[in-house]
């Protein structure tokens, strides 16, 4: 039966966070997993990109997203990050973070690395709940180390969390 750890953890502090970084990952477990609930400190929702080992290449996602008001779309992009996510900011519903979920397999193979990320983003109301899902791939053989979430503008704000976990299958 798989077996999740808590391998590191991160609470913002006061005055906010330019990126969270996860380093020095253990390569004795299967898949990892990212889970944080974050908010900005600026007015608007935005973006969280991420990379791995610090690398700025070879990242591709298709996302499927929809809303509580709008059918579902999808796109394909390729850049020089992944997809972290997406976070509320302060013109939101006071106190509301938004939840969100990396699930990356076979981290320490070999083998270019497939990853997922989803996400729910809520303003209390079914008008504004937008959720999306993200296939993610990252062209590149070696294993991963270190997994950084960059906010696309502003800061994290204070009492963001963050917790990284290993999943054992043994």
């Amino acid at each position: 039966m798989p077996t999740h750890k808590l391998i590191n953890s991160v609470t913002v502090g006061s005055g906010g966070a330019a990126n969270i970084d996860f380093t020095s990952i253990p390569q004795t477990y299967t898949d990892l997993i990212v889970k944080y609930s974050a908010r900005y400190t600026g007015a608007g929702a935005n973006t969280v990109s991420l990379t791995f080992n610090n690398n700025s290449s070879g990242y591709t996602y298709r996302t499927a997203e929809g809303s509580g008001s709008s059918s579902a779309s999808s796109t394909t992009t390729s850049g020089t990050s992944g997809y972290g996510g997406y976070v509320n900011g302060t013109s939101g519903t006071a106190l509301t973070f938004t939840t969100n979920e990396i699930y990356i397999p076979n981290y320490a193979g070999s083998n270019n690395k497939s990853f997922l990320s989803d996400y729910i983003l809520a303003n209390n109301s079914t008008s504004n709940i937008y959720e999306i899902m993200i296939a993610q791939l990252w062209a590149n053989t070696s294993a991963i180390t270190s997994v950084k979430l960059i906010p696309a503008s502003n800061l994290f704000a204070e009492y963001t969390t963050a917790y990284l976990y290993g999943i054992s299958n043994a």
